[in-house]
């Protein structure tokens, strides 16, 4: 059916691995086996897969990138576009990490899609085995930036569909000057007391999808950062972690916005926040606008609700007043329980009001041994509320 040094499967074998969402027609597969990976968690493989990219990438048959069962010892991999065709790089086995956080700390990412359009990523496990970095963070000694797991740049029309993701150092997956990129149904993993470890962090794209994932992380499940626009989140399970957040923001003077994001029908359990729009508080023509959160559940939640332009999360706050316009924000049926009494927090900027901020049937309640009430708090907060609101709307 195949010769092992290229796996060029038959048109018959290619058609049914197309129907299984596997491979496509006329494709081409490139095993990494092939060009020299061991998959037995100990030996280098970094240069059997850069190899194998390679050929791939410069291939005008339609490419299969394919790491098979087995365990990946792997360093920074640097996997560079533009490529010839569209591309898959499907893994079934799983891709670990040096024992040395040095090894890929030292590097901003670990493995980097880079200037590829037409990717799909499918499946498999990637472990970089943060916890030696965590460590060092956390005893203050001399660490290096970290790398974050895996990152697209400058790509186009990508899925990454049904990847596992445990311990990065940082970011688990990062997505920045990309557009059409669409993220399903990964797992995300890292201990709730692990250090910047977003789930997924997004800046400078656009046209960006997150659906049907699990999110267990220390920091951010899903942090949007500036310059990014038409993004729907949906059926996430977020927790632990920091919630949803856009921002921070502000962090410089000339900051392009973010607009046109929805969060929809996912799950909060005891994260430290739930949706979150962030800003330092100083000057700047940044912006938030357009953004739908709808149908949503918090299970035990700090700040199930909160727009927070006093943003300062090591006690070095700018102390200046937020210049991030926030504008059209929808909360709609959004229900569970807070841990924080203050269930919905709107505190704004001074010189930029909060304006145009929607409330439609919301039921919050604080999981107080005392059963205090919860309450809503605001400050320089304007806008309107519909339906059930509880509690009762400061707005």
């Amino acid at each position: 059916m195949y010769n092992f040094k290229t796996m060029k499967y038959t048109s018959v074998s290619c058609l049914l691995f197309f129907y299984l969402n596997i491979l496509i027609p006329s494709c081409l597969a490139y095993n990494v086996v092939s060009f020299g990976a061991r998959g037995d968690g100990r030996t280098d493989s970094t240069s059997a897969f850069l190899r194998a990219w390679s050929s791939a990438c410069h291939s005008t048959s339609q490419p299969n990138v394919y790491i098979p069962r087995g365990t990946y010892l792997v360093r920074t991999l640097n996997l560079n576009g533009p490529c010839k065709r569209r591309i898959e790089f499907r893994i079934d086995g799983t891709l670990v990490a040096p024992v040395n956080y040095n090894a890929i700390g030292n590097s901003e990412f670990w493995i980097m899609f880079y200037k590829v359009s037409g990717l799909n990523v499918y499946g498999g496990t990637i472990n970089a085995k943060g916890h030696g970095y965590w460590s060092c963070r956390k005893g203050g000694g001399t660490c290096p930036q970290g790398a974050r797991s895996i990152q697209f740049m400058w790509c186009n029309n990508v899925l990454l569909k049904g990847l596992t993701s445990l311990d990065s150092q940082r970011v688990h997956i990062g997505i920045g000057y990309s557009s059409n990129v669409r993220v399903e149904n990964v797992k995300i993993t890292a201990p709730s007391g692990s250090p910047n470890t977003d789930g997924i962090h997004v800046q400078n794209s656009r046209g960006i999808t997150i659906y049907g994932s699990i999110i267990k992380t220390g920091d951010d499940c899903i942090s949007i950062g500036p310059a990014s626009a038409n993004m729907l989140i949906e059926k996430v399970g977020c927790g632990p972690g920091h919630g949803i957040s856009i921002g921070s923001l502000g962090h410089s003077l000339n900051e392009d916005g973010v607009a046109n994001i929805t969060v929809a029908n996912s799950v909060f359990t005891k994260t430290q926040n739930g949706v979150r729009i962030k800003s330092w508080a100083r000057p700047s023509g940044g912006f938030a606008k357009n953004l739908m959160f709808k149908n949503l559940v918090m299970r035990n939640v700090g700040n199930p609700i909160f727009i927070d332009q006093n943003y300062c999360p090591h006690n070095v706050c700018p102390r200046q007043s937020s210049g991030v316009k926030v504008s059209d924000v929808t909360f709609k049926n959004v229900k569970g329980t807070s841990s924080t009494q203050a269930a919905m927090k709107f505190d704004c900027s001074p010189s930029n009001p909060c304006t145009g901020i929607k409330l439609h049937d919301i039921n919050l309640t604080y999981n107080d041994r005392l059963r205090r009430p919860a309450f809503a708090y605001c400050k320089n907060a304007r806008g309107s509320h519909a339906g059930k609101v509880f509690p009762k709307s400061c707005i």
